[in-house]
């Protein structure tokens, strides 16, 4: 009986890494997989081993009823799996996942998840809002009282808390934090507005997020850069090298702006809870900054709502460009894109200090949430160590890090179909790739 058999080969080239899918048509006994390693180093001051081309053959049983489960470590290639370690140490993470094969589709993974992570717990949804309202008091409390120089320390903690707060109306916006659809909608709206977030506009984008993750163009968040786009103006090539560069922390200010205030990227359908949710930003921006103001005078509100804004936004972004790239994370076009290989493949699972994790409701337990937003915050590490004992291999894992975060600003830039990534300062634009070159310079390489 003849069948076809997929694998993935991957082409290593310094920091890049492609993904190429091969068919091949063999007799199920006997299929010939081939796999395709790096010759020469890919980090600066680290031994790295040489691979060439090997052919192996494999006796494989398939099942056409159920999805392929994933290889063990040492059923591996010795070198591949040395390969993929290497990979891990240069970018930051822990674990690579293994691609995820061509016949696993996104419902063989949420049927794999106990029902139990799905239901909603009024409780611990609760709850979440008292660890939001009053760290984030405390935080108030904590700048009131602080002297200059701890400053720095109370802007952290009531940034980091006020983040929670976001993540509450994430929740609302999914419909996964309470069973009444109406309480979700008002807690939503006013977890937004200390954040000067529309509610409704952010969730209708959000959406498209979800359903389009890593999908070129189409999807809502990061993305990378066209090269025709940083070639049509030498301004804006120099405003993405610090956006993608130094000031990446920070980008998703840009995207507030662009994204959740222009009526015009909204459908017809959705512009009058578009129109509301403006209105009670508008209204809180009109009455609270002029209270906050008139209370503390312009330098209290710098300390007590722009900087922990500017903290929320520092999280926002690094949350964001962590969950979903990477080198070796592609970006597909609507032909080539693939929901289980998106969701469960390409984003990443990344543990952060125990504080932020408690503050930010487990936000970054992120891999089950896009298997499936219907699950609960509060539900999230349930869900992710069911996905670890049955696609742990197909995961991408990482603690986080200096160099995750130097690889992600240096690295991941400009779209290219066979690499991923081509880093700006590849690209021949001399000086204008400056804000690249000085931060490969001062970003610690340790993870």
């Amino acid at each position: 009986m003849a069948c076809r058999v997929a694998d993935s080969v991957f082409l290593f080239k310094g920091h890049q890494q492609r993904s190429i899918r091969s068919q091949l048509s063999s007799s199920c006994r006997s299929p010939e997989i081939h796999y395709l390693k790096i010759h020469g180093p890919l980090k600066k001051g680290t031994k790295h081993h040489a691979y060439s081309l090997s052919s192996k053959r494999f006796q494989i049983v398939k099942s056409v009823a159920v999805p392929v489960a994933p290889p063990s470590e040492e059923s591996l290639p010795s070198d591949t799996s040395a390969c993929l370690k290497e990979l891990c140490e240069n970018y930051g993470f822990r674990q690579i996942g293994q691609p995820l094969p061509e016949n696993v589709t996104l419902k063989d993974i949420i049927n794999s998840l106990p029902k139990k992570v799905f239901e909603i717990d009024d409780m611990k949804a609760w709850k979440s809002v008292f660890i939001s309202v009053t760290s984030y008091a405390l935080g108030l409390f904590m700048i009131a009282k602080a002297p200059w120089y701890l400053l720095p320390l109370a802007w952290a903690w009531t940034g980091t808390a006020v983040t929670g707060f976001f993540v509450i109306g994430h929740d609302c916006a999914h419909k996964s934090f309470a069973r009444n659809k109406l309480v979700e909608d008002i807690v939503g709206t006013l977890a937004f507005l200390p954040l000067i977030y529309p509610y409704e506009p952010w969730r209708f984008k959000h959406d498209q997020h979800h359903a389009k993750t890593n999908m070129l163009s189409a999807d809502t968040a990061w993305h990378p850069v066209w090269k025709e786009e940083i070639d049509s103006s030498p301004i804006l090539r120099k405003a993405m090298m610090y956006g993608y560069g130094p000031l990446r922390p920070w980008m998703s200010i840009g995207h507030w702006l662009v994204w959740h205030f222009n009526l015009s990227k909204f459908r017809p359908s959705e512009l009058k809870r578009v129109k509301i949710s403006l209105a009670c930003v508008f209204a809180f921006m009109g009455i609270g900054w002029p209270l906050i103001v008139y209370k503390t005078g312009i330098v209290g509100w710098v300390k007590f709502w722009l900087m922990p804004w500017l903290g929320y936004h520092f999280w926002m972004s690094t949350f964001t460009m962590v969950h979903h790239t990477a080198p070796h994370i592609p970006f597909k076009s609507t032909e080539e894109w693939n929901a289980a290989q998106a969701q469960l493949n390409g984003t990443v699972h990344c543990d952060y200090p125990k504080w932020i994790e408690i503050l930010c409701h487990d936000i970054n337990v992120h891999i089950p949430h896009h298997i499936s937003s219907r699950i609960p915050s509060y539900n999230l590490r349930a869900a992710h160590k069911s996905l670890q004992g049955n696609w742990g291999k197909y995961l991408n894992e990482a603690t986080w890090n200096w160099r995750l975060m130097k690889t992600i600003m240096t690295i991941c830039h400009v779209y290219d179909k066979e690499q991923n990534y081509v880093a700006f300062d590849e690209l021949g634009y001399g000086d204008d790739a400056k804000p690249i070159t000085f931060l490969k310079q001062v970003m610690p390489d340790y993870a």
